[in-house]
């Protein structure tokens, strides 16, 4: 049901190419209502350091694999997203993910042999382009404020990455993640629908874990995160919910991926 992005380009982008003034000098930036990419994605990357606020609205788990990712559920089928409408809009007040606010700009290493990042764009998104309206790209040659503070929000989600890197090692070390199922039968449906594919921390193995882990845990703010994603289990429901209510539950059929 959860899986990570595909290898390649990034999940949601299409094409990715760096920004410069020579090449885009003339380009502008366009507010844009909505998020059409999203309609049919059930999972979004998030940030461990959104947990807190993303567990209000989505289930948090954690994709299959040695590498997992964690992940805010939009819909628990693929090709479903139960949260957005038909032009992409969020309900009033819901969050939004780094992920989704960061489209269609991203920090990418040009050279395989530098660690220097460039800010690079999808140009097949119609948020940038050779618009007659809209906010310049460059200003005399050189980086407009719209797109310095697009640089500077690149740059903090690639920072927030190193949190992401200390959370996964410190729950594979205490082996804490496991496989997730959630179940469900609405009232009339023949048999349950079943969902897996996805990971979650295992609550008893957190119950269990030495003193001086959860001392350090709670010291470090890392309890917190994982008592969010174990909370924002209980959207769960919410989310099938609203699957249901809008006519997107496929037949059941026991197990679904």
């Amino acid at each position: 049901m959860a899986s990570a992005p595909q290898q390649g380009l990034p999940l949601f982008y299409n094409d990715l190419i760096p920004i410069s003034n020579q090449t885009h000098g003339d380009w502008k930036l366009r507010a844009v209502e909505g998020a059409t990419f999203l309609k049919t994605a059930h999972a979004v990357p998030l940030l461990v350091e959104e947990f807190i606020q993303a567990s209000r609205f989505y289930p948090v788990v954690f994709s299959l694999g040695e590498d997992p990712v964690p992940l805010a559920l939009m819909g628990l089928n693929e090709g479903v997203n139960a949260v957005v409408d038909e032009r992409g809009m969020f309900p009033d007040d819901w969050y939004v993910p780094a992920y989704v606010r960061r489209y269609p700009f991203l920090l990418a290493r040009l050279r395989p042999e530098s660690d220097d990042l460039s800010l690079c764009v999808d140009p097949t998104s119609d948020v940038i382009g050779q618009f007659e309206d809209g906010e310049p790209v460059f200003e005399d040659g050189a980086p407009s404020e719209r797109t310095k503070a697009i640089l500077q929000f690149c740059e903090q989600i690639e920072q927030a990455g190193t949190l992401n890197n200390a959370f996964f090692a410190d729950i594979k070390e205490q082996k804490l993640l496991t496989d997730g199922e959630f179940t469900a039968q609405p009232t009339g449906a023949p048999q349950p629908y079943v969902y897996r594919g996805f990971q979650i921390i295992s609550e008893d193995a957190v119950k269990n874990l030495r003193g001086d882990v959860a001392r350090k845990w709670l010291q470090s703010g890392l309890m917190p995160l994982i008592y969010a994603h174990l909370f924002s289990l209980q959207r769960m429901a919410d989310i099938f919910g609203r699957q249901s209510q809008r006519g997107q539950l496929p037949p059941p059929n026991g197990t679904l991926g």
